[in-house]
Order: structure tokens, then sequence, then C-alpha cells
């Protein structure tokens, strides 16, 4: 008994039938136990009476040196009396305690419930936020970014919606800039027909103005009969054909560029033995030279080429043609090959006169002349060069020319079709 009383703080005292005290907590001595008898003998019949409707009685009781207690009185078997008193000032603490106990309890409740339902709500409000970042990055036109569609509920359908509408836009958008392209370059292409179409019609006039000045002047005196003499007629005669001829071949020049910078001649690539081809050109260019004492050297093996050879003999022409116009009397053309990596670089050189080297990139536009006497005395159009430039880029090839020692030198590449020749 005393231990219990120790532990919780609580002043027992039992008392018999006859009033004496049988046991107390405190001691006889102590003031507890005085407090406690004179509370007992002084509302004996209010106890009693309280004890037999309850089973118990409470009264609280005050003192100076005590304070104030709560007492605890009941009847035990054997007639004992028993009373158990226990400081107001305990209870309170208790309470107290108790209180503050529930208020931490509580708080760590409420923060506990605050962080749960915060990270409950964010199963609901980051979908939300990725749906509104893809959306915004959307209306930037920027559809790498995909909504996350873990769940099966109406926000995972939502963001299943979204990522299949970001992919149909970016379909769209690109289907847009694809066709925008092809668009521009089109109105690139007619502006550029446009401006290639001027520029023909302006140089076409501008060549065609002198033979036909000629031809009418040289016809108009053959109509009025201004020449006596049968010579001078013929000579007449000879000068007209002489400029129909240049007319004629200028305009078939003309057609034939036309056709490949158009794309209407496309490239026919084929297998074949450029030596033979080029063999045949050379000794139809010895007939034309033999008065000038000019030499021609081509001296090359069998070699066979990827190319369009039609085309390939046009270009080849053309050097020849520029090579006989350009060589002075007892000069050199030569025509030679080497290898040049995956290609065989076709070079056609003649001893002459350099060509200034501000003219050399001019010489592939069309109508481009470096020397304009020389080139009418010969019946050089300024075509044939421009119609090299453009077969040499339907082939997607390189060409040039060069000043070398003792004259010039043009040039073009072809696919190699054999495994071996000389490198350059």
């Amino acid at each position: 008994m005393d231990e219990i009383a120790k532990t919780y703080n609580y002043r027992v005292l039992i008392s018999d039938g006859s009033g004496t005290i049988v046991y107390s907590s405190e001691g006889e001595k102590s003031l507890m136990y005085k407090s406690l008898w004179n509370i007992l003998n002084e509302n004996l019949d209010k106890i009693s009476n309280q004890i037999k409707k309850q089973g118990y009685a409470v009264m609280t009781n005050t003192n100076k040196s005590m304070g104030t207690s709560i007492n605890l009185m009941g009847y035990l078997d054997g007639d004992y009396t028993v009373i158990i008193s226990t400081p107001m000032e305990s209870i309170q603490t208790s309470a107290r305690l108790s209180g503050q106990f529930t208020m931490y309890v509580g708080l760590i409740l409420i923060i506990c419930g605050a962080v749960a339902m915060y990270l409950y709500s964010r199963q609901f409000t980051r979908p939300i936020e990725d749906m509104a970042k893809a959306a915004n990055q959307m209306s930037h036109l920027d559809f790498d970014v995909k909504v996350p569609t873990g769940s099966d509920d109406e926000l995972g359908r939502l963001g299943a919606s979204i990522n299949e509408l970001s992919s149909k836009l970016e379909f769209t958008i690109s289907e847009l800039k694809t066709a925008n392209n092809e668009l521009q370059k089109d109105i690139e292409q007619k502006v550029q027909i446009d401006e290639m179409r001027k520029e023909f019609l302006s140089h076409v006039s501008h060549e065609l103005k002198t033979p036909i000045a000629l031809i009418q002047g040289y016809s108009e005196g053959l109509k009025d009969n201004i020449l006596d003499d049968e010579e001078s007629k013929e000579f007449y005669c000879d000068v007209i054909a002489d400029e129909a001829k240049k007319m004629n071949r200028m305009v078939q020049k003309l057609l034939t560029l036309n056709q490949i910078e158009f794309g209407n001649n496309q490239v026919n690539m084929e297998r074949f033995d450029i030596t033979e081809m080029i063999r045949n050109m050379v000794e139809s260019s010895k007939i034309l030279v033999e008065k000038q004492e000019v030499k021609i050297i081509f001296d090359e093996p069998e070699t066979h080429v990827w190319a369009d050879e039609f085309m390939i003999e046009e270009v080849v022409n053309n050097y020849l043609s520029n090579a006989r116009n350009h060589v002075a009397d007892g000069g050199i053309i030569k025509v030679s090959y080497c290898r040049h990596g995956n290609d065989v670089r076709i070079k056609v050189f003649n001893t002459g006169d350099h060509i200034p080297q501000e003219d050399i990139d001019k010489l592939w536009v069309k109508f481009y002349k470096v020397d304009k006497a020389r080139t009418r005395e010969y019946g050089g159009s300024g075509i044939g060069l421009s119609i090299v430039e453009a077969t040499m880029k339907a082939h997607g090839k390189d060409y040039g020319v060069a000043n070398v020692e003792g004259g010039v030198e043009f040039y073009f590449d072809v696919e190699s079709a054999d495994s071996e020749s000389v490198q350059c």
C-alpha cells in the first residue's frame, strides 16, 4: 500500500468501525493524518449518507499548509472506512501535461495529415502541371515533350489525348513546312526562270542584231542591183549564207543549253569507250586545222567511263572547237586524260595566249566573249562553254580551265568504269 501511495502521490487513511485509525500512509504525526481525521470527524454524517447512496463520497479540503486536495471516501469489508487523498496540484499538473500531450499529438497529426494530403493531392496536380507544361511547349511549336500516362483514369486518358494531339500537330506542321518549302522553291524557280528568260531574250536579241543587219543589208543590195559584176554578187550571197549558218548554229546551241538547264534532257548513264569517241572527233578536227598547220596529239589507251555518251560528246566537241579557234598557226592541240580519284579527268590543251585572270570565271557565262573581234571572226556564239557547265552540273562532276605553260588547258571529269589508269 505504501508503495502504491508513493508511486501515484496518494495519501491513504483507513479506520475501523470505532473510528480508530488502523493505517495511514503518512504516519500519525503528519499534517495529512490530522487533516483527514478532522474531515472524517466533522463530516461523518454527510459522508455516511453519500456513501450509502453512491457507494463512495468525494470532498475537497483546503488548508494553508497542504493546499487544496481531493478526498475519496468509501467502506471496505469488515466495517472499515478508507480515505484516499491527492493534492489538486498533482491533478492540475497531470491535466496540464495531458493538455500539452494532446496539443503535441494534435500538432503532429495535423502535420502528418497535411503531408498526406499534399502527397495525395500531388497525384492529381502533377499530371495537370505536366499537361499545362506540354500545352505551353506545344504553343511554341515544341512537340518533343510528352505527358506521362501511367494511370487509367480520366487524367491518364486526357494525357494520352494530349500526346496524340501533339503527334498529329507535329505531323501536320511538318507537312505544312514541307509544302511551304516546296512552294518557296517553286516561287524561286519561277523567279529564276523569269530572270533567265529576260536574260536570254536580251542576249539573243543582241547576238542576232549583227547577223540580221548584215543579211538585211546584203539582201537589199542584191535586190536593188547595186552590183554590176557576178563576183561581187556571189560574195554577197556567201555572206548571207554564212551569217544564216552562224544564226542556225547559235539557235541549235541555245536549244541544247535550254534542254540541259531546265532538266528536259535526262542524264542517261551508260558504259562506253571514251577513247574511241575522242579519236573519231580528233580525226575530224585534223581536217579543219590542216591549213593552219596545227598538230593534234592524242594517244590514249582504251578507257571506259560511266556517263551520258551524247552529252559528253557535246562537251568534248565544244572543248575541241574552242581549242581550234584559239590555237596559233603551227601550234599544238593535245587531248589527254588521267585518273583523278574515282574519275577520269579529260584534258584539252592548246598552245596560245593565256586567258586574263579576271576573265576565267566569266568564261562559263552565256554569250561572254573574251575577245569579241576574234570570236566574231570565227563565228563563235559564246554558248559552247555554258553548255559544258550545264552538262557537268547535270552529271555532278568537276570542270574548269587553267593557264599552263605554253597555253591554256580545259578539263572535265567523268566516272571511271575501269579499275586501273594513270593517276594525275
